[in-house]
């Protein structure tokens, strides 16, 4: 289905086979991948390599989120993901990929490590999708357009519409960046994967379930794109402390779902202070778990607070007077609002 946009050799490559792709069983006296048989110097069996598949967190995930596990790929953060497609998709020096400034930065990374083109078409004065610009910027050797929604810096939701006209108008992939989809009320684009087979999905375990450690992404889409990233991945892409913790962490989607409903309300905490202070310009409405918020004297503001630890990220290069502030427990926050209060009365 997709070899009209995958990169030539791509197609014709012959992955890695790992001992575990040759048994997949659990039970048996391995010797076959060149392990320690002995144990290792810790107390758990780290000897052995971990699940090449990542199968029990993929079924774990097939039910939390309605989707088959053929649909799943899982990678070392949802860079990987980002990377992989690239790779497969973009001829360095020849193709390209569309962006939507501000948005996240590995998608810019990643192609520039791959010798890939970057088109540029900025978001609007709302942070929304400039549609006239972007039928103008795709040309025949654009094979993929990153969507990030929630966006960030942002915080916002892009348009349904908007996504919609590109899912059915453009032909090459459309990779939409979930990464916060859980701190907003409107359902993720995952059940859309079969109307839109060249549409892929990105989530993380690094914000609403609180595992930024742990280094885990998932990708969702059409099982044969899918087929490709899993071609082209290292065989052990995923260590198995990662997959264990997962999979029980996933056990606790009850627990993920109360954090994530307190740091919704801390968020509208935050945003109610923020706005009465006298050098607040705008706090920008977010489905995120952060806020960004445009200040009289950002820089200043920024250095003010690093010098009393309290570190939030500075995005006045990237939106003019713009700082962006994740959201905290209540007590952070607290001392967040009261620390710059002492700065509006120097």
């Amino acid at each position: 289905m997709f070899n009209q946009l995958l990169r030539p050799h791509i197609i014709e490559l012959a992955p890695y086979s790992s001992a575990r792709d040759e048994y997949s069983g659990s039970e048996g006296i391995f010797l076959d991948a060149n392990e320690n048989p002995l144990g290792s110097v810790t107390s758990k069996p780290y000897n052995r390599y971990p699940d090449p598949h990542q199968k029990h967190i993929k079924y774990q995930l097939s039910l939390i989120k309605n989707v088959e596990i053929d649909n799943i790929f899982l990678g070392n953060g949802s860079d990987e993901a980002i990377d992989l497609l690239i790779r497969a998709f973009c001829e360095p020096h020849k193709d390209n990929i569309i962006i939507m400034p501000p948005t996240y930065g590995m998608y810019e990374v990643s192609a520039n490590i791959n010798a890939v083109q970057i088109q540029k078409v900025p978001l609007d004065a709302d942070f929304q999708i400039d549609l006239e610009k972007l039928k103008q910027t795709i040309n025949s050797n654009t094979k993929i357009i990153f969507l990030c929604s929630p966006n960030n810096p942002s915080g916002n939701l892009l348009k349904k519409e908007d996504i919609e006209y590109i899912l059915d108008n453009f032909q090459g992939i459309t990779l939409l960046d979930e990464a916060y989809i859980d701190f907003c009320a409107d359902a993720s684009w995952i059940k859309h994967l079969e109307k839109y087979p060249r549409l892929v999905i990105i989530q993380t375990f690094s914000k609403a379930w609180g595992l930024a450690a742990l280094r885990l992404g998932m990708a969702f889409a059409h099982k044969d794109l899918i087929a490709v990233l899993n071609k082209i991945k290292p065989p052990y892409n995923v260590s198995q402390t990662t997959q264990e913790l997962v999979q029980e962490s996933l056990q606790k989607e009850v627990q993920k779902n109360e954090m994530v409903k307190e740091i919704i309300v801390q968020r509208e905490y935050l945003e109610n202070k923020l706005n009465n202070l006298p050098f607040v310009e705008k706090v920008y409405p977010s489905d995120a778990n952060f806020l960004l918020v445009k200040m009289h004297e950002a820089q200043k503001i920024f250095d003010y607070l690093l010098s009393e630890k309290i570190i939030v990220r500075n995005r006045v290069k990237v939106i003019e007077g713009c700082l962006r502030i994740s959201v905290g427990t209540h007590q952070e926050n607290e001392t967040l609002i009261q620390t710059l209060q002492k700065y509006s009365k120097h």
